[in-house]
C-alpha cells in the first residue's frame, strides 16, 4: 500500500499481527519521505514474517506497486537490511530471487536490573541472540550510582566486542521492576529500594554520551514485547506477560499495542491488594500480589531458614532447593505452591475480566515453578472469572527464561530499523 493523503484509515494484514497506518481524511500536502519510510517498515515487516519471499510478494501481499517495492528492496540491499538467497523454482512462471533479512552489521542491546542480577543480552535484525550475559548483583544493597556504574561497564565490554565483530550497535533498552516515566526515570522501584533515580540521564553520562540511543522501560513491558515477538504466543494481538521475581508486573499487548497508560504506569498487578490480612508488602501495603507470589515472599516462606547467614541476594540457589523438594514431592511445599497458585490465579482472573486477553504468561519464577503453581492457578481463573471459560484467556508458563525483559529490550532498541528509518552510514 502506497499512503495517499486523501484515503481514510487503512490497515495492512501482514501474517501475525497487522500494521495500521491512519491518513488523514481530508487533503493534506503528501511528505514523500515519511511516506517512503512508511513503505519501508511494511516491506521489512513483510519479509520478517515470511521470509524468504520474492519482490512479486512482497507487492501481492502489501498492495505496494512492484516500481515501488524494487526501489525499496535496492535501497535496503544496499544498507545490508535485506540480501538475496538465490532463485527458487518452486512456484508458477519464472523462478524468483528470494529475500531475508540481513542486518548483519547492526546489534542492538537490551539490558535487565533485577534484584540480584543484571543482564545484558544483543541481538541482530533477525532476532537472533548474539550474547547473554547473567552477572550476579545485589542491586538493593548497591546505591543507583553503583548500578549505574556497573551496567555502563558491562554495555561498554558487549560494545567492544560487537564493534570487533564488524557490527554497529544501534541502541541499549535497559528494563527495571518498577515505574518509569517518559525521561527514563524511575519514580519508584520498591523491590530494589529506589525513589527519583534519573536512571537513563545517569547511564547516558556513564557511557559519556554515547553514540548509541539509550533508553528505559518496565522489565513488564519489555518482557511482552520478547514474548510477543520471540514467545510461544508470538503474534497475539491480545497478550499479557506476567514477570517473575523480586516483584511481579504485568506487561499488556492490547489490540496489538503495548498498553502504557496516560503516564506509562500500567501494569501494576503487583500491589494489587488480593487478601486483606495478607503478608506486608515492601509498597507499605499488605496482601498485594508481590507480598504473596514474588520470589523474596515464595523463598520466605518455603524455606524459613533462607536468610540464616544473612539476607538473600542470590536466589538462584533457593529456587534450586525449592524446585528439588517439589520434585520429591514434599507435602509441605506442595501445599505452599498450591496456594500461591490460587493466589497467582486471583490476579489473573482480575487482569481476565479486565482485559480480556487471548493468553497471560508467566516468567521468572513463575515459569519454574509453573508445574506445580498453574493447576491451581488455572482453577482459580476459571472459578473467578465472569465470562464463560475464562473468556478464552489461556494461561501457561514463558519458554523465554530469565532473560525475557533484557531480549526484549534488544528488540525495542530496534525499533527505529523497524519503523522504516535507516541507521547511519
Amino acid at each position: 500500500m502506497v499512503a495517499h493523503p486523501s484515503s481514510g484509515p487503512r490497515t495492512v494484514g501482514a501474517g501475525n499481527g497487522q500494521i495500521v497506518i491512519s491518513i488523514h481524511t481530508e487533503p493534506q500536502p503528501t511528505d514523500l519521505g515519511d511516506v517512503r519510510v512508511t513503505n519501508r517498515a511494511v516491506v521489512l515487516r513483510h519479509v520478517r514474517l515470511h521470509a524468504p519471499c520474492s519482490r512479486a510478494d512482497i507487492a501481492a501481499r502489501t498492495g505496494l506497486n512492484k516500481a515501488t517495492v524494487s526501489s525499496l528492496v535496492t535501497e535496503l540491499i544496499d544498507r545490508r537490511l535485506l540480501r538475496e538467497t538465490g532463485l527458487t523454482e518452486n512456484r508458477v512462471g519464472r523462478p524468483a530471487t528470494m529475500l531475508v533479512l540481513d542486518g548483519e552489521p547492526y546489534a542492538a542491546l537490551g539490558a535487565q536490573i533485577a534484584a540480584d542480577e543484571l543482564v545484558l543480552a544483543a541481538v541482530d535484525l533477525g532476532g537472533n541472540r548474539l550474547l547473554t550475559w547473567r552477572r550476579a548483583f545485589a542491586t538493593p544493597a548497591c546505591s543507583p550510582a553503583d548500578t549505574v556504574a556497573a551496567l555502563a561497564a558491562l554495555t561498554r565490554r558487549a560494545t567492544a566486542r560487537l564493534t570487533a565483530q564488524g557490527r554497529a550497535v544501534l541502541g541499549l533498552t535497559v528494563a527495571v521492576p518498577g515505574l518509569v516515566d517518559a525521561t527514563g526515570s524511575v519514580p519508584v522501584a520498591t523491590e530494589l529500594g529506589w525513589r527519583d533515580v534519573t536512571l537513563a540521564a545517569d547511564l547516558r553520562a556513564a557511557l559519556r554520551e554515547p553514540d548509541l540511543a539509550v533508553a528505559v522501560d518496565t522489565d513488564a513491558n519489555l518482557a511482552v514485547l520478547a514474548e510477543h515477538r520471540h514467545g510461544g504466543y508470538a503474534g497475539t494481538t491480545d497478550l499479557v506477560h506476567l514477570t517473575g521475581g523480586a516483584s511481579v508486573g504485568a506487561g499488556v499487548v492490547a489490540g496489538g499495542r503495548l498498553l502504557r497508560g496516560s503516564r506509562g504506569f500500567a501494569g501494576g498487578i503487583g500491589h494489587v491488594g488480593l487478601v486483606e490480612s495478607g503478608p506486608a508488602c515492601g509498597c507499605g501495603r499488605r496482601g498485594c500480589l508481590t507480598a504473596l507470589a514474588g520470589l523474596p515472599a515464595v523463598v520466605g516462606r518455603l524455606l524459613p531458614d533462607a536468610d540464616a547467614d544473612g539476607p538473600v541476594t542470590d536466589y538462584l540457589p533457593e529456587l534450586d532447593r525449592i524446585q528439588a523438594l517439589a520434585r520429591q514431592g514434599d507435602p509441605a511445599v506442595h501445599a505452599a505452591l498450591t496456594e500461591i497458585g490460587r493466589d497467582l490465579g486471583h490476579a489473573v482472573a482480575v487482569l481476565a475480566n479486565l482485559l480480556n486477553p487471548e493468553a497471560v504468561v508467566v516468567g521468572g519464577h513463575l515459569a519454574v515453578l509453573s508445574p506445580w503453581l498453574l493447576p491451581a492457578a488455572r482453577s482459580e481463573l476459571a472459578a473467578r472469572t465472569h465470562a464463560p471459560g475464562a473468556g478464552g484467556c489461556r494461561l501457561d508458563a514463558s519458554t523465554l527464561g530469565p532473560t525475557a525483559a533484557a531480549l526484549g529490550g534488544a528488540t525495542a532498541a530496534l525499533a527505529g530499523i523497524e519503523s522504516g528509518r535507516l541507521p547511519a552510514h
